[in-house]
């Protein structure tokens, strides 16, 4: 479907309640969209014509809310907005999860955060703000709020219970968190059962909430690049990168070849490094503790070739507007390449003694299954949707940063259980150094950064970053200081459908699972 027969289909299905318009600095077909016909419209891309959901963005304007549904396709189409608007005494919305469930956390998500109403959503409230600490109304993202003053201190609500699903004689709920040992950060699991089994399975996250997006406004785009590189430090670079795309996409900025290339260099040693990470906690949550030690070396190799190559083990500091802050010399990319080679045979042995391991397998093979049709209602993303048959990869749906001149392949699996997803991130390790040697490769002299003319607009970002697509969205007002910051990072996406694969599996499985999906926390609680 191009553009144009996306317009014809729209229009003629709702004349006079949707209009189509095309917006060529960003490449995205905007659908103005009256607010009763916005959940059919958005479940037609969804469910039938097979676009992806990318998130949403909630904007406070000086007369009207606007509301931007932003869907993506592998189509001639390519990026499509459902945009619809409200009078700012109207905070109510028709809630369109009962076409697009991947909306549900998205929708709470604004209702906590600027008190709108999703006319239809099956439950809103404690979500982001726990009912148990915040005060109600607070509405923290919306213009009346005042960041810099403190809140009423408020005691924790004695007559709260947890939501609960089993009803049954004899269930009970199994509290897991939200303190950890370790580096772990704070999250609340809640496992419901009868016997042995999970029933069912909710998280309760954003006990670390930071509100990123709330500290933006009004900062300029250098500051909130470091916000955007520090909010998630083990994915600093992707998310770097989405916000710097959102900004030079507003400018219509060229970005030099060689800044491109580095770009695209660091982004796989960091998919590369990452992916080793998960690898190791998956080692470590089956109790293989040679396997944990070896992986957690490759990984230990990986951060120092970073921080050889680069001065920062996290890839911090590096990207800038335009570009990148600094070159990099030729023979060092090329060490770094070599290095990364060496590391990647030894992560392939490594592999090939996981596969004859009868005890390690047992606990991935055919358990936590994500069926792909679930994975699709719920938009997962990254190696978990990959290994549940979705080969849904931003660097070949919408390429960027010159990903389109890079030859590598997308792998999937279909099985969706955590063996499936053990062997996505092996594929994909693989697929990185395959792309970084091409990058080498590629190499040409030039410059790394060209200056540009911030000016007022709004522009989407994207990266298909190492635990999926990440999503940054941008408005800058006159004077080139940040109005609205919208983050949707692939974790909270995840998050949203890991129920899926610990409900029906036994209770020894789920920190398995968890580390399976390789979810973070900081991530999630931006």
């Amino acid at each position: 479907m191009n553009r144009t027969e996306l317009k014809e289909q729209i229009e003629g299905r709702w004349p006079g309640r949707a209009q189509c318009r095309f917006d060529a600095v960003n490449s995205i077909s905007e659908i103005i969209c009256a607010r009763a016909a916005m959940p059919e419209l958005c479940g037609r891309l969804f469910l039938e014509w097979n676009f992806s959901f990318a998130g949403l963005v909630v904007e406070e304007g000086t007369s009207e809310w606007q509301l931007r549904y932003c869907f993506y396709g592998e189509s001639e189409a390519g990026w499509v907005h459902v945009l619809a608007t409200a009078p700012l005494a109207e905070k109510t919305f028709p809630s369109i999860v009962k076409f697009v469930h991947a909306a549900d956390w998205h929708e709470r998500e604004a209702e906590d955060l600027f008190g709108l109403i999703f006319e239809g959503h099956p439950r809103l409230g404690d979500f982001i703000l726990h009912d148990d600490a915040w005060q109600e109304h607070v509405e923290p993202m919306c213009r009346h709020f005042d960041a810099r003053k403190a809140m009423q201190h408020r005691k924790p609500d004695a007559d709260w219970r947890p939501h609960r699903i089993v009803q049954e004689p004899g269930a009970f709920v199994m509290p897991i968190g939200p303190k950890f040992s370790g580096v772990t950060e704070s999250v609340h699991f809640l496992l419901e059962t009868v016997g042995e089994d999970v029933i069912r399975s909710t998280p309760r996250l954003f006990y670390k909430w930071r509100a990123i997006e709330k500290l933006a406004e009004g900062k300029t785009v250098d500051e909130v690049l470091l916000l955007a590189e520090r909010f998630a430090a083990t994915t600093a670079f992707a998310h770097g990168l989405a916000f710097c795309q959102a900004v030079e996409k507003m400018c219509d900025a060229k970005i030099p070849a060689r800044a491109n290339i580095f770009r695209v260099f660091l982004a796989e040693l960091e998919r590369l490094r990452q992916h080793t990470g998960a690898i190791q906690e998956i080692c470590e949550s089956t109790a293989l503790v040679v396997a944990n030690s070896q992986a957690g070396i490759l990984e230990e190799d990986l951060l120092r070739i970073s921080g050889e190559l680069t001065g920062h083990r996290y890839l911090f500091g590096l990207l800038a507007i335009g570009g990148l802050l600094c070159d990099l010399p030729d023979d060092a990319c090329a060490k770094a390449l070599e290095q990364s080679q060496q590391t990647l045979k030894r992560l392939n042995e490594l592999e090939k003694r996981l596969r004859i391991s009868s005890s390690f397998l047992d606990r991935l093979e055919e358990v936590g299954v994500v069926a792909q049709r679930s994975a699709l209602v719920y938009g997962l993303l990254g190696p978990v949707a990959r290994a549940s048959g979705i080969v849904r990869d931003l660097r070949k749906a919408q390429p960027y940063s010159g990903y389109e001149h890079f030859n590598f392949d997308v792998p999937s699996e279909q099985e969706g259980d955590g063996y499936a997803r053990l062997r996505i991130l092996f594929a994909e390790a693989r697929q990185s150094v395959r792309i970084m040697e091409q990058a080498v490769a590629a190499l040409q002299s030039g410059s790394i950064r060209e200056p540009l003319q911030l000016h007022a607009g709004a522009a989407l970002g994207c990266v298909e970053a190492p635990r999926g697509g990440a999503f940054h969205w941008v408005r800058l007002a006159d004077g080139g200081r940040i109005a609205r910051y919208r983050i949707v990072t692939p974790s909270f996406a995840n998050w949203h459908g890991f129920h899926l694969a610990v409900e029906k599996f036994a209770f020894q499985d789920f920190p398995i699972m968890l580390s399976t999906f390789d979810l973070s926390v900081a991530e999630n609680d931006r």
